[in-house]
């Protein structure tokens, strides 16, 4: 991409160097030094392009750039060196910009690929061996320390793991397996390290599955079709049948060169570019980074939005809902215990009610003589009081009056219950959920006004918890208990409606991202991976900001359309005085820069604009 970024950048170079050469030769000797200078400075415009003709054609693919090679190519025959050096630093610095534009670095997976383990802790012989993870095989055993990502599918086989699956499921809140349950790789170990009997080599692991997802959806995206193209072959035959029937009407070859010299097509090749770099500037000013012009436009035809729920609609993280005393205890005493006794845990249940209680002002204790049982719960001493924390069924182990939560609220679906006793009592229950954002209703609401006709709500989470946060909002379809090779099907399917969006941000919905018309990550807080396989990341954690950015697609393109019209409607009025040899090729050159200049300062106008509200 380097190199050909180069390349266009020397040709832009050589032909406004020789145009500007050639004047100064023209003004200071006259024509006979200008002319090798500009015929010079057009050749190497026209043999790239001649280059990029022949490849197109073998792909079948015809575009306009047919006629200004003939342009070009008709000047030089003719002699009228001026007339082609014009044309040339036209077209080179039209695709010069549409190559901005349009510039999309090929993804990379270096972000996906430098989560994956590199080597395990493999027991031989009662010692601890670190062993690259290609060399495990099945019936292996190996060490999960605190904090690494599980290497290869397996089975738990000591101790116990909590295990963060966000990236993999959806699960907001991590997932505590016991001996003899299956532990999918890629998860994060939480908890305290334990062993793992391997049950699949790393190459054929849940991870490593999801990586050939995004390369195979890669490959098979359809390239994006420019907007130009579009009108190509009815431009092509229009501009061939005006300038064939001048030359054949007046016998003058120089009607021909004329026409084909006023119709280089830079309406088309820089209106479009022009809008669409502006409209991806607002967009970057919104928060959202669109990686290439064609994915701009695509955005701007988006009937479809399939959205992950956790870290999209929802914050990913759990967070306090609601406090449901027993009787003789206050909500905001009953979480200040709570959360003075889980500072000396880890955990992120445990991590959530210490910031909730941070969030209230509430004075922290520091916990004394605690003992945690990991998954289940916390007991210890706070300001002289014995408090316990965890699970229902922990915590009513450990109080007299278990009974006493039959009287209290029950958690809701999509809610987590953290039950707590103190002094031996039931004290009484806290609730946390993965809270929706509190954008996301006004944001699909947007998204509805920004032409988005279909919202489907795709999660690896619970089906319940799916449905509980689809009821919520303005989505059409909730459907849980995704795996990612089930997403992307979803994503296939649903573009028998039109064109598809999918938005997400963990390891999981990158297949989906990529398999998608427009992927769309979170890319504040979401995971490298949906951001490298996105086509559009959101730089702000802020839902509505794409809403914003699919408004502004809307208009680049409806700017860039009237550009296109006009822009045209203007070249064929030209076409038709040249076809009657009222504007030579020269005063045509520079007629159809007059009309390039219009047609740029329209195509501005997707700088502006109000923010949508």
């Amino acid at each position: 991409m380097d190199t050909e970024r180069f390349l266009r950048s020397a040709l832009v170079i050589v032909a406004a160097g020789g145009l500007a050469a050639g004047l100064v030769a023209w003004w200071a000797s006259g024509a006979a030094i200008a002319n090798p200078i500009w015929a010079a400075a057009t050749v190497p415009v026209v043999i790239a392009l001649g280059v990029e003709i022949v490849v197109s054609l073998r792909r079948r693919e015809v575009g306009l750039d047919i006629v200004a090679f003939l342009s070009m190519s008709g000047a030089l025959v003719m002699g009228e060196m001026l007339a082609g050096c014009v044309v040339a630093l036209m077209y080179a610095g039209g695709e010069y910009l549409e190559a901005f534009a349009e510039g999309r670095a090929r993804r990379e997976m270096t972000a996906l690929l430098s989560r994956v383990p590199k080597s395990a802790m493999r027991y031989e012989d009662s010692r601890l061996t670190e062993v690259p993870i290609a060399a495990i095989v099945p019936g292996d055993r190996i060490l999960v320390r605190k904090g690494e990502v599980v290497p290869v599918d397996g089975i738990v086989a000591h101790g116990e793991a909590l295990l963060d699956l966000s990236a993999l499921t959806g699960e907001s809140v991590p997932v505590t397996l016991g001996p003899g349950a299956e532990v999918p790789s890629g998860g994060t170990n939480q908890g305290a390290a334990f062993d793992l009997t391997a049950s699949r080599p790393a190459a054929e692991s849940t991870y490593a599955g999801i990586v050939r997802l995004i390369e195979e959806a890669e490959k098979a995206k359809a390239p994006m079709v420019r907007l130009a193209d579009r009108y190509a072959i009815v431009f092509l035959f229009a501009t061939l049948a005006i300038a064939g029937g001048a030359w054949l009407v007046s016998g003058d070859p120089v009607r021909w060169l004329a026409v084909m010299v006023v119709a280089t097509p830079c309406p088309l090749i820089l209106a479009v570019p022009v809008a669409v770099v502006a409209g991806m500037s607002r967009a970057a000013r919104a928060g959202v980074l669109i990686k290439g012009g064609g994915v701009l436009e695509t955005m701007a035809r988006v009937k479809t939005i399939v959205v992950d729920k956790t870290g999209t609609l929802t914050r990913g993280r759990a967070a306090l809902t609601a406090c449901h005393p027993a009787e003789g205890f206050a909500p905001d005493e009953i979480l200040r215990l709570a959360a003075s006794l889980d500072q000396a845990s880890n955990h992120v249940v445990a991590e959530a009610l210490v910031a909730a209680a941070r969030e209230r002002g509430l004075k922290l204790s520091n916990p004394q003589e605690t003992r945690e049982t990991p998954g289940s719960g916390l007991e210890g001493t706070v300001d002289g009081r014995d408090v316990a924390v965890g699970g229902i069924g922990y915590v009513r182990d450990r109080a007299h009056d278990g009974a006493a939560f039959e009287q209290l609220t029950p958690a809701r679906e999509g809610e987590v219950t953290v039950a707590v006793a103190v002094d031996d009592r039931v004290a009484g229950l806290l609730v946390l959920a993965d809270e929706i954002r509190k954008e996301a209703p006004e944001a699909l609401r947007r998204l509805r006004r920004a032409g988005v006709e279909r919202i489907v709500l795709a999660s690896g989470d619970r089906h319940d918890v799916t449905a509980a946060i689809g009821a919520k909002l303005d989505v059409d379809e909730a459907v849980g208990e995704l795996m990612p090779i089930d997403k992307v099907n979803m994503v296939v399917g649903e573009r028998d409606r039109g064109t598809v969006m999918m938005v997400g941000d963990g390891v999981n919905d990158a297949p989906a991202l990529a398999a998608a018309d427009i992927g769309a990550a979170m890319g504040a807080r979401g995971s490298a991976a949906s951001a490298e396989a996105a086509d559009a990341v959101l730089l702000v954690d802020r839902l509505d900001a794409l809403a914003e950015a699919m408004t502004i697609a809307r208009r680049s393109r409806r700017i860039a359309l009237e550009s296109v019209v006009a822009g045209l409607g203007l070249s064929f009025a030209a076409m038709i005085v040249a076809a009657f040899g009222y504007l030579p090729p020269v005063a045509g050159a520079l007629t159809q820069e007059v009309i390039d200049v219009a047609v740029i300062l329209n195509a501005l106008r997707a700088l502006g604009g109000r923010r949508s509200s």
